[in-house]
């Protein structure tokens, strides 16, 4: 049984809005740059599992996108264009948001990790 639209909606909802909260901090510079990477993370892992719920493909609460990848693949083998965005995306679910080893992030990583969130939301539109 498929789920409601509204359901997936809800999802590509919240992917849009980690999105715009991304692109709003990268356009604040360098202080919050761990915050801008997680944005886009959230915003790829949520669309990502958009479109598992509009397929009705089951899948585990996780932050990994390699894992909802698979699932996706599944149900449309081009989602393999995305293994290295999801590949690079993926630790930044966790490791930016707290203290200790902190990831060094240059203005060019998250640059690169907003320009894949924006693919992922994307191609998953494209694919609704």
């Amino acid at each position: 049984m498929k789920p409601p639209d509204d359901e997936v909606k809800a999802w590509l909802q919240k992917a849009y809005s980690d999105l715009c909260a991304a692109r709003i901090l990268v356009s604040h510079g360098a202080t919050v740059r761990d915050i801008a990477v997680f944005h886009c993370q959230q915003a790829a892992e949520k669309a990502l599992k958009a479109f598992l719920i509009w397929k009705a493909v089951p899948f585990d609460r996780v932050h990994n996108l390699i894992y909802l990848l698979d699932l996706c693949e599944t149900e449309n083998n081009n989602f393999a264009a995305l293994r290295v965005i999801s590949e690079t995306l993926t630790p930044y679910a966790v490791e930016v948001r707290y203290p200790g080893e902190r990831l060094q992030l240059s203005l060019e990583d998250v640059t690169e990790a907003l320009s894949g969130a924006e693919t992922v939301w994307t191609f998953v539109l494209q694919c609704l």
